[in-house]
């Protein structure tokens, strides 16, 4: 796993390479945007619960058959596991927004999700969803303008959404 900066420095030394004025820029730019990311990480982890617990709700609002007898998410035992994944899903997220990166998220989260669900049975496509659900609340979280640092948050909303979107397109 590497932050953004690690991850920079590596694949120039890798090049052999001096770090390039695009990579210092961009680079630059997301230390001036390090509070704003810090705000945003701080913002989704204090409303995990409610981030997970909507879009399960949502989710089983739509598809009311995972929580009938015989679904995937039927039975308290199994709601509370996939209950379980989304948060380790969204928890996985804030260390890549917080890193500037996805590699934490798809090194210790992602890779090998797909089949552990292929292999159990679990509807990846639901499980692609509930993921779609949490990203709508999270990225409402960050785009709201109280108590985070001023300035233009868009760049940062679209880099979190990329998070959420490799996460779904893993496992769907």
């Amino acid at each position: 796993m590497f932050d953004a900066f690690t991850k920079v420095v590596s694949q120039a030394d890798a090049r052999g390479d001096y770090l390039s004025d695009s990579q210092l820029d961009a680079l630059k730019a997301m230390v001036a945007d390090g509070n704003k990311r810090m705000d945003a990480v701080n913002r989704i982890t204090g409303n995990a619960s409610t981030i997970v617990a909507d879009a399960a709700r949502a989710l089983f609002a739509e598809q009311p058959q995972l929580i009938a007898p015989g679904g995937n998410a039927y039975t308290s035992r199994r709601m509370a596991a996939c209950l379980r994944d989304m948060e380790i899903i969204l928890r996985y997220v804030t260390y890549s927004i917080f890193a500037g990166d996805a590699s934490v998220l798809e090194d210790r989260c992602l890779n090998g999700l797909r089949e552990t669900y292929q292999a159990l049975g679990t509807p990846g496509a639901s499980v692609a969803v509930g993921v779609s659900k949490m990203k709508d609340s999270a990225i409402a979280i960050v785009n709201d303008r109280n108590g985070i640092t001023p300035g233009d948050c868009s760049a940062l909303a679209s880099e979190i959404a990329g998070y959420f979107d490799k996460a779904a397109s893993a496992v769907g």
